[in-house]
């Protein structure tokens, strides 16, 4: 059998035209594989028929859409997952699954090599090469793009000389990535720090000082899961889905951010995540309700962790492995109700309750039914700020004498 290489297919132009490319370049048959993870557009069987109407020996698709939901948004959502506590981590999450199906296609059908067309100036490229490293270590990897300059300019020559079934002449001013957990946008006049973003950058969201009237809803949670909403049953990518529409109705989930890269960089990014912003206000309330302080204190350096990891692209290293063990145990508790109103782009927490709390209203009331014991604050205070106290009495004297002569003899 010839040699067969797997490339990560979109349907648009560069991975179209590296079909053939590759095909020309490596005398390898070329496997085409797509990945449906919410990100819309064109439907599944229709990118399968140009992936081969463009040379393609094979073209694999897949509807992933509720794997990437519950194995992938979800854990990102028990984890608070905000990069530089803001980026919900849109690209980097799609990214490992799609690394899972390329190196199981690869194994499938006997490819020795995986392709992709990420840059050399961007963060996919690490994160598609160290997930494939991890899953098919004997696997190789090429990137046209970076690796041979492949242009959009040499691209479009290609595809007009080859009649290829692809609209060469479409071309966006920007360069998009968007998934079910939101979208990504960049370059063109972005690129420069000072231009605000036009209404054409937006797609996922409407305008937040539009007005609307409020909207108001509540999400419910069974250990750290969302599960219903309005009390009607959801899975994990309806949740997602229906906050999606009702969240981006009201510009919530906008973020215009200068974002510092794996590859040392620094690059402005315009994203909009109405479904994760608001999952993620409503399930962080829920833990601060229900999640022990220690517990809770000790997490929130974990997720900082986490999301570092999977923004560098080690979604499957043994540190994010166990990590994960953690952030599933500390879910436990986290069960109930929280209530959000979406309004002028913001998603506000307004109510919350849970079997699980931990809030006892008779020893938070200052009123009457007050059951804590306040005369037991006293020695505590003094307790607790005894070894302040104690560093302080030797830095106002210079020092404390020891209560023992030391024995010079000695």
């Amino acid at each position: 059998m010839a040699e067969r290489v797997v490339l990560a297919y979109s349907g648009g132009l560069d991975t179209s035209v590296a079909i053939g490319w590759i095909a020309e370049e490596t005398r390898a048959e070329v496997v085409a594989v797509a990945v449906d993870v919410g990100q819309g557009g064109e439907d599944l069987e229709t990118i399968r028929q140009r992936a081969l109407a463009c040379g393609a020996v094979e073209a694999v698709v897949t509807d992933a859409r509720n794997e990437y939901a519950e194995q992938y948004c979800l854990p990102a959502l028990q984890v608070n997952a905000l990069y530089m506590d803001r980026y919900p981590l849109v690209s980097a999450l799609s990214r490992p699954l799609i690394v899972k199906h390329l190196v199981a296609a690869a194994k499938y059908h006997g490819a020795s090599t995986v392709a992709h067309g990420c840059t050399g100036k961007g963060n996919d490229q690490v994160r598609f090469e160290v997930g494939i490293g991890a899953l098919g270590p004997d696997l190789r990897v090429i990137a046209p793009v970076r690796d041979y300059a492949w242009t959009r300019e040499k691209a479009i020559a290609y595809a007009e000389e080859r009649d290829l079934p692809i609209d060469v002449t479409k071309r966006s001013p920007f360069s998009i990535d968007q998934n079910l957990w939101g979208r990504a946008v960049e370059t063109g006049f972005l690129e420069d720090l000072w231009n605000a973003p036009t209404k054409d950058v937006y797609s996922y969201t409407c305008d937040p000082i539009e007005w609307k009237a409020p909207d108001t809803l509540v999400i419910t949670f069974e250990s750290g899961v969302p599960v219903a909403i309005d009390g009607a049953p959801v899975t994990v990518l309806e949740a997602i889905q229906q906050l999606n529409t009702r969240a981006g109705a009201h510009g919530v989930g906008r973020l215009d951010m200068v974002e510092d890269r794996l590859v040392g960089i620094k690059s402005r990014e315009i994203y909009e995540a109405p479904g994760a912003i608001a999952l993620i206000t409503a399930h962080q309330e829920l833990e601060s309700v229900t999640v022990e302080r220690d517990l809770a204190r000790y997490k929130r350096s974990v997720e900082q962790r986490w999301t570092e990891l999977v923004y560098d692209g080690l979604w499957f290293s043994p540190l994010k492995r166990a990590l994960d063990a953690f952030v599933a145990d500390s879910q436990r508790h986290v069960t109930g109700e929280i209530r959000i109103e979406l309004a002028g782009g913001r998603a506000t927490v307004t109510g919350r309750r849970s079997p699980q709390s931990l809030y006892d209203f008779n020893l938070a009331t200052y009123d009457a039914g007050d059951t804590f014991d306040q005369s037991l604050a006293k020695g505590f205070v003094q307790l607790w700020g005894l070894p302040s106290k104690m560093a302080a009495q030797r830095d106002l004297l210079g020092r404390i004498e020891p209560t023992t002569p030391r024995d010079r003899s000695l």
